[in-house]
């Protein structure tokens, strides 16, 4: 199991884009837009449509946007987590790991070196998917004996001579 950065520009949360949703519904409200075409416009049910319109009458629009976590803060400040970001995209190998592939374990100990603070497997889970926008990409699982050009004139020469014999 490793990590990669997503592209440069990281994917809305899905807070983010359901937020986004509900700001554009203020907008056609504004505009006085029936519900059901509001609700097919930006998929979603008339139910969520009518909410909204009750919420803005009695807020406007900024009653729909999203409200701060409550709850405990998160354990890693903005700055900790782009340092820890800054060290996860040096690489493994980089922090003294043999093969260049992040897990869990390889990025809580790194997080740990980096700022002091243990975070658990679900923590740095969470630090890598949400706050980093980082997504899990699997090796392929190829043999060490595998040997590319003896695969291609395997398949060129005497795949068609057997396909000839069915």
């Amino acid at each position: 199991m490793s990590f990669k950065p997503s592209p440069v520009v990281p994917p809305l949360t899905r807070p983010q884009l359901s937020e986004a949703r509900r700001v554009r519904a203020a907008e056609l409200f504004g505009q006085e837009r029936p519900g059901a075409e509001i609700a097919r416009m930006l998929g979603v049910s008339e139910e969520s449509v009518r909410r909204w319109r009750r919420v803005w009458e009695e807020g406007g629009a900024d009653g729909l946007r999203r409200r701060p976590a409550t709850g405990r803060p998160p354990k890693l400040d903005d700055a900790q987590v782009e340092r820890v970001r800054t060290a996860l995209e040096r690489g493994a190998q980089a922090h003294g790991f043999e093969a260049d592939l992040w897990t869990l374990e390889r990025v809580g100990a790194v997080v740990t070196r980096v700022t002091g603070v243990a975070l658990s497997k679900t923590s740095v889970w969470r630090l890598l998917a949400g706050r980093l926008g980082w997504s899990l990409q699997r090796p392929e699982r190829r043999a060490v004996e595998r040997d590319e050009s003896e695969i291609a004139r395997w398949i060129a020469h005497e795949w068609p001579r057997i396909k000839k014999g069915w």
